[in-house]
C-alpha cells in the first residue's frame, strides 16, 4: 500500500467517524427523550443533545477533509475547496453553538462569577 492509499483510507476512516458521531448522537438523544418526562424541557434537551452531536461530527470531517487535501490532492483548486468548506462548517458550528448555549462561544456563562 502506497502513502496516498494509506493517507485515503485514514481520511475516509475519520469521514465515516464523524458519520458514525452524527447518526449515534441523534439515535442517543432521541432514546434518552424518549425516556424522559413530557414538557417544554425536553425539546430543548433533545435539540441540545442533536445539535452537539452535529458539531462532533462536523469536527470529524473537517479533519478528514483536511487530510484529505493536504496529503493526497494539495493542489491549489483542493486548498480553496478546502477553505470553502472549512468557512461553511465554522459558521455551521457557530450558528449550532448559538442555538444550543443561547450565547457565543466567546461569551461568559451565565450566572457565572467573573474571574478576577
Amino acid at each position: 500500500m502506497h502513502f496516498e492509499e494509506s493517507v485515503e483510507l485514514v481520511a475516509k476512516v475519520i469521514d465515516a467517524a464523524g458519520v458514525a458521531v452524527i447518526v449515534g448522537g441523534v439515535v442517543l438523544a432521541t432514546t434518552l427523550v424518549a425516556r424522559s418526562a413530557a414538557g417544554d424541557q425536553r425539546f430543548r434537551d433533545y435539540r441540545r443533545g442533536v445539535g452537539r452531536s452535529i458539531l462532533l461530527g462536523l469536527e470529524f470531517l473537517v479533519a478528514a477533509d483536511i487530510i484529505n487535501t493536504v496529503a493526497v490532492t494539495p493542489t491549489l483548486m483542493s486548498v480553496l475547496v478546502l477553505a470553502g468548506i472549512v468557512a461553511i462548517r465554522t459558521a455551521l458550528s457557530f450558528s449550532l453553538e448559538v442555538e444550543i448555549e443561547g450565547r457565543w462561544p466567546w461569551q461568559r456563562r451565565r450566572g457565572r462569577e467573573r474571574e478576577v
